[in-house]
């Protein structure tokens, strides 16, 4: 039940609004375009350090470029 609840609940933040990347879920990553498993992970262990301030601050994540990073910049916020 949970995992209904918690897939509902991510597909309603991306039809009705961008991920914040500095606190979705694994999962809530996993959605976006080009990111998978490994990169997922490695965006919530570099917001272990510090926060993003901007959108673009995501290329800082080892494995996210400009390529996907194009192709994400309008499904992510940060809050």
């Amino acid at each position: 039940m949970k995992k209904i609840i918690l897939t509902f609940l991510m597909f309603a933040s991306f039809l009705f609004g961008a991920v914040n990347i500095n606190t979705a879920t694994v999962d809530e990553l996993k959605s976006l375009k080009g990111i998978g498993d490994a990169k997922a992970k490695a965006i919530v262990e570099y917001r272990k350090d510090q926060n993003f301030t901007s959108i673009e601050d995501i290329k800082k994540v080892k494995g996210i470029g400009s390529k996907i990073f194009d192709g994400i910049k309008n499904d992510i916020t940060v809050k």
